[in-house]
């Protein structure tokens, strides 16, 4: 084969790689940011991480320190402004309190919510938890000490990681973040579901907010719903259907 032959040939070849990855790249809202919830940190959104990151987007993790509410729309307020373009804002758990407050930025398109609190305006964790159905499961949270909880470390796994593998749940309880209890009492000014689209994912086998609870939420901020069978760490033992929702938020949103 000739010079040019090889010179010819490379082009094509480079030409059909430009069109697969432009081919390759998401639609919709291109900028994914993860916050994560109480009792944990953001390593936990690592397989849903990985997924997105396969399939093209850019993806932030926020490392909520979990100690206000105000702090932590500070920390994902912060996150959303470092990013070029509009954005769809996850939220976990307690990480759902978050983005129903950090949503009303301009630059977000549309809330996923995780198995996770969706306050109304004035609602906080501590107001939504106050009453508990009859029979509802109760949270193994230890008392507070110094303005902080944590959850009963011999019945993480049964309450918040029952599918996850044994080894993982032992080191997610091993590592837990304290919460600080005014985290708990901070209260939702604006819900940004109020004036956004919304995505929620029902945890059926959720024992730390119970699903009666994320129905209920997801049915009042008008989310589209996807139900699926997980514990409260469904983003950490099914991160394909998590991202999945995400994606599916991201590409309809306008």
């Amino acid at each position: 084969m000739t010079k040019n032959s090889l010179l010819a040939a490379a082009a094509i070849v480079m030409a059909a790689t430009g069109a697969t990855v432009a081919h390759a790249q998401p639609a919709g809202v291109k900028n994914i940011v993860l916050v994560h919830g109480g009792f944990v940190d953001g390593s936990g959104w690592k397989g849903v991480y990985d997924i997105l990151k396969k399939d093209g987007y850019n993806v932030t993790i926020v490392q909520n320190p979990t100690l206000s509410l105000a702090d932590d729309v500070a920390v994902t307020k912060r996150a959303i402004a470092q990013l070029n373009g509009p954005v769809v804002l996850v939220g976990h758990s307690y990480g759902g309190v978050v983005v129903s407050e950090a949503g009303t930025d301009e630059n977000v398109k549309s809330l996923v919510y995780i198995a996770a609190f969706a306050p109304d305006k004035g609602e906080s964790i501590q107001t939504l938890i106050a009453n508990p159905p009859e029979g509802a499961p109760v949270p193994p949270i230890l008392p507070p000490v110094d303005g902080f909880l944590f959850l009963d470390k011999a019945r993480f796994a049964a309450s918040f990681a029952a599918d996850v593998d044994a080894d993982t749940a032992a080191f997610m309880a091993d590592s837990q973040v304290p919460w600080g209890v005014e985290a708990l009492a901070g209260a939702v000014t604006e819900p940004a579901w109020k004036s956004k689209p919304s995505f929620y994912l029902v945890a059926a086998d959720d024992h730390m907010i119970p699903p009666p609870a994320q129905r209920m939420m997801a049915e009042r901020a008008g989310a589209t719903v996807v139900e699926i069978p997980g514990s409260h760490a469904v983003y950490v033992s099914n991160p394909k259907a998590v991202a999945d929702l995400i994606e599916k938020a991201a590409t309809s949103a306008k």
